[in-house]
């Protein structure tokens, strides 16, 4: 007898699989970004932004654990994303695009010249104001959803390597952002917190050696240790990083606990996580805007140029100077013309960007420019790398790959 629920079942696993996808996940962060864009400037306005200060918490005699609601968006909504983030780069590097000095070694330098040189242009624009300067990492980060989202607007035109090198690339970003986020947005650290942290993350190790593989006592270090994080000092979102380093990786029978939780978690970072963060985020306020101010001022225009400018001038400078030097080599079908279109799309830098700045600027004037001048690097590199990818993809056949 044939299986009468196989046919549904398929469609219904079709529609889950493009649900969880890059590009669906770009689409709703983008709606949720123009959400946020048009309350905060619609007459609930007020609204808006008073719920987003809206104190949330738990109060126990002296002691409080009060975040307002778009702390909760930045700091433990973030921490999933960052356990997903985490999740997939231990993939990649245990049997994936990174998993072998060779194949790491191309995208890994054009994402190191993707960081440094957006920093390099923004630090000169900060010209020694120490205030300018906490926001030197605001253009070092790419967002993986929106620049693979705007990749596919091309379809099966661009070869299959494109998509593999842009999402290593995208990925040891993410590895440098976290780097950074560590290092350079760090508090004044609470020792007995950040003890607490750690003891919870070996005795999450412990139970990975011990072979225990259901995912309940992961999730519930994870909480620890975030709680623990958000006293130490250290940014709470790395706890997501620290814990998916922890799930256990061997399968065993059909899927490992590391990869099942990876693809549980892909679906509700797309459509819950990503879209709240960006509802929080987003809220761009445009009276508070000054026109002169937009191109005067050394954030804007350090986050601008560093984004787009900055990116793909540091992704193809260091690729080509890896390729002369004989120290790279990049997928064949990967042109010249293919790899300018890739580092603008890498100017995207979205969701890193925001939370960065959110980091450098929680309130104020700066806060809003930041907003205004990582939608308009964003917008801008998007609308350049997708121009430049479909001019490439027709001349594709004629182009000399990089070897």
């Amino acid at each position: 007898m044939s299986d009468l629920g196989s046919p549904p079942r398929r469609a219904l696993d079709r529609i889950l699989a493009l649900l969880r996808g890059s590009g669906a996940g770009g689409a709703v962060l983008l709606l949720s970004a123009v959400a946020a864009l048009t309350l905060a400037n619609s007459g609930a306005g007020d609204a808006y932004r008073a719920l987003l200060d809206t104190p949330i918490g738990v109060t126990a005699g002296a002691s409080a654990f009060v975040l307002p609601l778009s702390g909760w968006a930045n700091d433990a909504l973030m921490a999933i994303f960052f356990l997903l983030a985490g999740l997939e780069i231990r993939r990649e590097l245990a049997e994936g695009q990174l998993a072998s000095l060779p194949r790491a070694a191309a995208p890994a330098l054009a994402a190191l010249g993707g960081m440094v040189l957006p920093a390099a242009i923004y630090l000169a624009c900060a010209a020694g104001d120490r205030a300018v300067l906490r926001g030197w990492a605001i253009p070092v980060a790419t967002d993986i959803a929106f620049s693979l989202a705007a990749l596919r607007l091309l379809g099966r035109r661009m070869p299959v390597g494109m998509a593999v090198f842009l999402t290593a690339l995208a990925i040891i970003d993410d590895i440098g952002a976290i780097l950074v986020i560590a290092v350079a947005y760090t508090q004044a650290l609470d020792l007995p917190a950040l003890l607490a942290a750690g003891f919870a993350w070996v005795g999450l190790l412990a139970l990975n050696r011990a072979g225990v593989r259901t995912l309940g006592p992961y999730l519930a270090g994870f909480v620890l240790i975030w709680a623990a994080l958000a006293r130490s000092g250290v940014h709470p979102t790395l706890a997501g990083v620290a814990v998916a380093f922890t799930v256990p990786m061997r399968e065993i029978e059909e899927r490992s606990p590391a990869r099942s939780l990876e693809h549980e978690l892909a679906f509700w970072v797309a459509w819950l996580v990503l879209p709240l963060f960006g509802l929080a985020n987003a809220g761009l306020h445009l009276p508070d805007l000054s026109p002169r101010a937009l191109l005067t001022d050394r954030v804007v225009i350090g986050i601008v140029l560093g984004l787009a400018v900055g990116k793909p001038l540091g992704v193809v400078g260091a690729t080509w100077l890896g390729t002369n030097l004989g120290l790279i080599r990049l997928p064949a079908q990967l042109t010249w013309r293919l790899l300018w279109g890739a580092a603008l799309l890498c100017g995207i830098g979205f969701t890193m960007s925001l939370f960065i700045g959110t980091l450098a600027f929680p309130t104020g004037a700066r806060a809003q420019e930041v907003r205004a001048a990582v939608f308009l690097a964003s917008l801008l590199s998007a609308t350049l790398g997708v121009g430049v990818l479909a001019w490439a993809a027709r001349g594709r056949g004629a182009a000399n790959p990089v070897a």
